[in-house]
């Protein structure tokens, strides 16, 4: 679809507006033709008996000079035309009401079938008159009712436009978003921006409801998680079996970090983004150390690492990233911090045996295992760590990128973007 035409179907006001303009165009059309077909041949006839009855008065007086220069006269002063009467050898005999340049029409002057003279008529009533004057009114009309149509359709197509706005910014996540109902909407509109609203609110306290309710059962968990870790630890030192409670511990960790990658996903569903002013390198250097690896492992190639995002989020995914090293990569080698134009990129390489064929996608899927046996389960591996990276990247306005490096192992990352998130509004400073 071409630019305009996708400017003219887009909205219903101007689609209506167009509508009304042809319709106005067909309707004068229309009467004009009817007009010309009804009233046409009555108009010719009179002008036919007109004609006759000129003809006939001038063949009265044709013998009598004097009355047929009065009647020319007459013609001329009481119809405000001119009047040319000529022998039947072209002589010019009478000229009344001046000289006449266009004939409008001729009468010839006949007598027993003999051709006595002719009348050359010129409608004097046409001088002073342009097809424009005659056009102006009928343009007029035209442009008055095209603009009550324009009005009309603006009125009618407004309600649905609000509508459509409320409708558009509740599917972006504005659950607050209602449809304006204006007083001048029909009964419909109404009932629909009503029933609209309504559906809105109930969805956005369902949703309010969910986010309550998850936030207290993580929060709930934690609690517990806290406890158990305290228990092994006490277990320890009582002298408990180790393998048993490097087992609990293990199940104990891997509760933990399912509670937070899910305090994460909620807040990313839900649009709970806090953007402020970061540094990537702090970023980096906090992720570093809460993993236990040395700082020499960093490596930050950028200029300038300033950017604007939720820390929360950010230290997730890079924490992550270099879990994913850890349990599937052979251990962390690299974690790099490099500028992409507008974007900072984060990437961490492995030193494993590198990506099989396809995975470079497949590995930020939901659930997806490179080891799908027990060794992968005992290991804690839910294959939801990579997914919720790719999504805190795509939120952040960046991108998750893996690939395998030519001295072997796999790099896996993503980018943010510097300016901030594309739907941040308020961007404090930190």
């Amino acid at each position: 679809m071409s630019r305009l035409g996708h400017f003219v179907r887009s909205r219903l006001h101007r689609r209506l507006f167009l509508w009304f303009g042809l319709s106005i165009f067909m309707t004068g059309v229309v009467v004009a033709t009817v007009f010309s077909l009804v009233g046409g041949n009555t108009w010719k006839q009179e002008m036919m008996r007109l004609k006759d009855f000129a003809s006939h008065r001038f063949e009265e007086v044709w013998s009598e000079p004097a009355r047929r220069d009065a009647l020319a006269q007459s013609f001329a002063k009481d119809l405000d035309i001119e009047v040319e009467v000529t022998d039947a050898s072209g002589k010019l005999l009478v000229l009344a009401g001046g000289l006449c340049k266009h004939a409008e029409f001729t009468l010839p002057v006949v007598r027993a079938g003999t051709t006595l003279g002719q009348v050359r008529v010129c409608n004097g009533l046409a001088r002073g008159k342009t097809p424009l004057k005659v056009m102006l009114p009928l343009l007029a009309a035209c442009l008055m009712l095209w603009m009550a149509s324009g009005k009309m359709a603006r009125r009618l197509a407004k309600p649905v436009d609000a509508l459509v706005q409320a409708t558009e910014a509740l599917g972006a996540g504005r659950l607050n978003a209602r449809a304006e109902v204006l007083p001048h909407a029909t009964g419909e509109f109404t009932v629909l921006a009503v029933a609209f609203n309504h559906m809105a609110g109930r969805i956005e306290k369902q949703v309010a409801d969910q986010r309550e309710l998850l936030a207290a059962v993580s929060h709930e968990l934690r609690t517990p998680l806290a406890r158990l870790r305290v228990l092994t630890e006490l277990l320890r030192d009582g002298g408990g079996n180790p393998k048993t409670l490097d087992q609990v511990d293990r199940e104990v960790v891997e509760l933990d970090a399912l509670v937070g990658e899910l305090l994460a996903s909620s807040r990313l569903d839900f649009g709970q983004l806090t953007p402020r002013v970061l540094d990537g390198r702090t970023l980096a250097t906090q992720a570093m150390e809460r993993a236990g690896l040395a700082l020499e492992m960093l490596d930050v190639g950028a200029p300038e690492t300033g950017l604007v995002g939720d820390a929360t989020l950010l230290g997730r995914a890079l924490a992550n990233l270099l879990d994913n090293a850890r349990r599937h990569g052979g251990g962390v080698e690299k974690l790099r911090v490099q500028e992409q134009g507008e974007h900072l990129a984060f990437c961490v390489e492995d030193r494993g045996p590198g990506l099989q064929p396809g995975e470079e996608t497949r590995i930020f899927q939901p659930f997806y295992r490179k080891d799908r046996g027990g060794e992968a389960r005992e290991a804690g591996s839910l294959g939801l760590g990579l997914a919720l990276v790719q999504r805190i990247a795509r939120a952040h306005g960046g991108e998750t990128f893996a690939e395998n490096r030519d001295g072997g192992g796999a790099r896996v990352g993503f980018t943010v973007k510097k300016a901030g998130p594309p739907d941040a509004i308020e961007r404090p400073a930190a």
